[in-house]
């Protein structure tokens, strides 16, 4: 299409542009293939980055309430989840947010973390994975029981029910002496969370690949300082 709207003529000096063209620098077969092969080799490597960066996840299932995190979302808490880990013994808990859990070992494979997840496709995780079902919030296995330096949960519903239920859950789960809590969670609990667990919102807002109303809001047990906004005030 592009050519068809060229000129055929330029004020009668269609020959004297022909002409120009014939004198355009030109590369020479051989460094053609040479910058062939350059950009097939930057390709390659742009689409390895991204695959380090962004792990395939398995797909959202909306009945059961899932929506994962857009990418800058999940590699920023997998960063501050990694910058919290003070050795290799620090243990992670991740209560439903499977995206999260899919990102650290992305970046660390050798990070000890547990999803609790009620879907069972992510049994696929092998001994990573816990069955967890907030309606039974403490029926764990006792292994689990305080056995936890870092909680990360997103509760799947924004009612006060299942904010208490989960809040159960993160108490048996988190060791009993200065555990790192981080909550997912709307903006409407923020009262709540508060209340609940004494946890702070921070300035650093959550977003999800699919774009929901809801205003979601990420609150802290400790205060992160420079890090993810700070504690909003």
């Amino acid at each position: 299409m592009e050519q068809q709207l060229l000129p055929q003529t330029v004020s009668g000096h269609q020959n004297d542009a022909v002409e120009d063209d014939d004198d355009a620098p030109t590369l020479s077969l051989e460094a053609l293939e040479a910058l062939k092969e350059f950009l097939t080799e930057q390709s390659h490597s742009l689409n390895d980055t991204a695959a380090e960066t962004a792990p395939a996840l398995i797909s959202e299932d909306w009945r059961m309430s899932q929506f994962w995190y857009d990418h800058h979302t999940a590699q920023t808490l997998a960063q501050e989840v990694l910058t919290l880990r003070k050795s290799d013994s620090t243990r992670v808990a991740c209560v439903a947010c499977p995206s999260l859990y899919a990102y650290l070992k992305n970046i660390d494979s050798d990070v000890s973390v547990q999803l609790l997840e009620y879907d069972t496709r992510f049994e696929q995780y092998g001994s990573d994975f816990t069955f967890y079902d907030y309606n039974q919030p403490q029926d764990l296995p006792l292994e689990l029981k305080h056995g936890f330096d870092i909680v990360v949960a997103d509760p799947p519903y924004l009612s006060q029910e299942c904010l208490e239920k989960v809040t159960k859950t993160v108490s048996f789960l988190a060791r009993p002496e200065k555990p790192y809590l981080l909550l997912l969670t709307g903006e409407v609990q923020k009262e709540r969370a508060a209340e609940l667990m004494g946890l702070h919102p921070c300035g650093f807002r959550p977003r999800h690949s699919s774009k929901l109303g809801n205003e979601f809001r990420l609150f802290t047990s400790y205060d992160p300082e420079t890090r993810l906004g700070g504690w909003d005030n």
